[in-house]
C-alpha cells in the first residue's frame, strides 16, 4: 500500500465514505468489534484525513456492513456465479470480506462510483479479475448495460439512497426491478425525522455538517414499497445484527413492537424483484 494518501480529494457526499470508513475501521480494530475487516483498517491507516471531525466513532456502519454481508452471502450461497453490483460503493471492502467467507470464487463484482472515488479505490485496493470498476454516477443508467445477470444479480445501495431526492431514489429502484427481473436489491434508510433534521444541518462535530439526506423511510414505509413500485415482489425488513452496549436496543424485537421506536429507527431493506 502507498505510505499515505490525502483523503481531502473527496468532497461532498463522496467524503461520507471516509465517515463510514472511520466507524467501520475503528470497530474492526476492537477486540470485541462486531466486524473483522482488515482492508478497512489498512485503508484507514493509509488515508491521511481529519477523521475526528466526524465525531467519536460508533459501530453503526460496521453493523450495517454486517447486515449487507449476511444478505449478500445468503444470495451467493444459492447463486454462486451471480453478479454483485455495488452502487456508490465508496471505500467499502465487502468483496474481500465475502471472499474470506468463501462465496466470491465465481462471482463478478461491479463497483460503481464517481471517478474520484474509483481512482482512490484503484490506487489503494488490490486489483482482481472478478472486479469490474465503473466510474460513473449510480443515476447514470448506462451501468445497467454492463451487467451480466445471466446467473443472477444482487444489487447493493449501501449508504446511497438517503442522499438522493425521493423521486430519484424510487426511480432507481423501479429501473433496477425492470432491468434485472428475479434479482435482489438491498438498501438502508434513515428515518424521516433524521432526514428532516439533516436538511437544516446535521452537525457531527463543530467542524463537520453531514450532507442533506432528502430521502427518509420508516421500516414500514420501506416494506410497503412491494405494493408501490412495479416489479418489486416482496420487501423484507432486515433486522439489526447483534451488537453491544446501547446498540443492542436498535435490534431489540420487544422495543420494535412499540410504534414510536420503530418509526424512529434506521432500517435495512431487502427487495425481491419479479422474475
Amino acid at each position: 500500500m502507498t505510505t499515505s494518501v490525502d483523503g481531502n480529494v473527496l468532497e461532498g457526499v463522496s467524503a461520507t465514505t471516509l465517515w463510514t470508513l472511520h466507524n467501520r475501521a475503528s470497530e474492526a480494530k476492537r477486540s470485541d468489534g462486531v466486524i473483522r475487516d482488515p482492508w478497512a483498517v489498512a485503508l484507514f491507516d493509509t488515508i491521511d484525513y481529519d477523521y475526528l471531525k466526524f465525531g467519536k466513532p460508533n459501530p453503526s456502519h460496521a453493523l450495517r456492513a454486517v447486515a449487507f454481508d449476511t444478505a449478500t452471502r445468503d444470495y451467493l450461497t444459492t447463486h454462486p456465479k451471480a453478479s454483485v453490483v455495488a452502487l456508490a460503493e465508496g471505500l467499502q471492502t465487502s468483496f474481500w470480506r465475502l471472499e474470506r467467507a468463501g462465496v466470491a470464487n465465481e462471482i463478478t463484482w461491479y463497483s460503481v462510483d464517481l471517478p474520484p472515488v474509483i481512482a482512490l479505490r484503484d490506487k489503494l485496493l488490490p486489483s482482481d479479475e472478478r472486479i469490474v470498476t465503473l466510474a460513473q454516477s449510480a443515476l447514470d443508467r448506462s451501468w445497467m448495460d454492463r451487467i451480466d445477470a445471466e446467473h443472477g444479480a444482487f444489487i447493493t445501495a449501501e449508504g446511497l439512497l438517503m442522499y438522493l431526492q425521493p423521486d430519484d431514489a424510487l426511480g432507481l429502484i423501479a429501473d433496477c426491478a425492470a432491468r434485472f427481473p428475479g434479482a435482489r436489491m438491498m438498501f438502508d434508510s434513515v428515518p424521516p425525522w433524521l432526514s428532516r433534521r439533516s436538511l437544516s444541518g446535521l452537525k457531527l462535530s463543530d467542524r463537520y455538517i453531514a450532507p442533506p439526506m432528502p430521502f427518509g423511510l420508516t421500516p414500514d414505509d420501506a416494506v410497503a414499497l412491494a405494493g408501490r413500485i412495479p416489479g418489486v415482489r416482496v420487501a423484507h425488513d432486515v433486522p439489526m445484527p447483534p451488537a453491544r452496549g446501547l446498540w443492542k436496543l436498535a435490534g431489540a424485537q420487544m422495543l420494535d413492537r412499540l410504534g414510536e421506536f420503530r418509526r424512529r429507527r434506521p432500517s435495512f431493506t431487502l427487495l425481491e424483484f419479479d422474475a
